[in-house]
């Protein structure tokens, strides 16, 4: 391949690739928009029910009986003390099924498979380094900053193919956006964690 040629196809990536960002950031302010109107929409309050009131009965006392005799009651079983169980969650959490990743992209862009191969194994040290980063976000609690270190990752994954690692990039990233439920995040990050080892495995070769 020659030198020219060479030049050419990555040119045509960084154009691709700075394509890729504009399209990105336009659905994210698409969906910044509407998770908006959303949270404005929940803060009108309903409309407030007028209470009738019931203007209460006479109470016509009646005659008192004669007492009757004390019973004693019988000594009830002792209860077995019950173990409280525990409160079922009922929030769901990301399954992340998502077919395994590919880079025909980059081959239909004019990439050998060697080369596209090169590009992954660069995607695969970056999420190694990227991936302890994330995990100390969590644990301080940073949604923000970890919103943008999967945003850096997404766009270098996206930008060399689909499936695996790149669309859980997505849907992580996604959430975080807007969402804050730890819970939630660290189970985005479990599978990140899981989807970049299938990653280095396919690659191994």
């Amino acid at each position: 391949m020659s030198a020219l040629a060479i030049l050419s196809i990555f040119i045509f990536i960084i154009i691709f690739i700075i394509f890729m960002e504009y399209r990105n950031e336009k659905k994210y302010q698409a969906t910044k928009r509407e998770n908006r109107q959303r949270q404005t929409d929940k803060k009108k309050a309903p409309p407030e029910q007028t209470v009738k009131r019931v203007r209460p009965k006479k109470v016509i006392q009646e005659p008192k009986p004669e007492p009757k005799p004390e019973l004693k009651p019988e000594p009830e079983p002792e209860k077995v003390a019950e173990t409280p169980q525990a409160v079922k969650e009922t929030k769901k959490l990301p399954e992340a099924n998502y077919p395994q990743f590919t880079h025909v992209r980059l081959v239909e862009m004019g990439l050998s498979d060697e080369e596209a191969k090169e590009f992954v194994a660069e995607l695969i040290q970056q999420l190694e380094v990227e991936i302890p980063l994330i995990e100390v976000a969590i644990q301080d609690e940073d949604f923000h900053k970890t919103e943008r270190l999967t945003h850096g990752i997404k766009g270098s994954a996206t930008n060399l193919g689909t499936g695996g690692v790149s669309d859980l990039l997505i849907d992580f990233n996604t959430y975080l956006k807007t969402g804050t439920d730890i819970d939630i995040v660290k189970a985005y990050l479990e599978h990140l964690i899981r989807y970049t080892n299938d990653l280095k495995a396919q690659y191994a070769h």
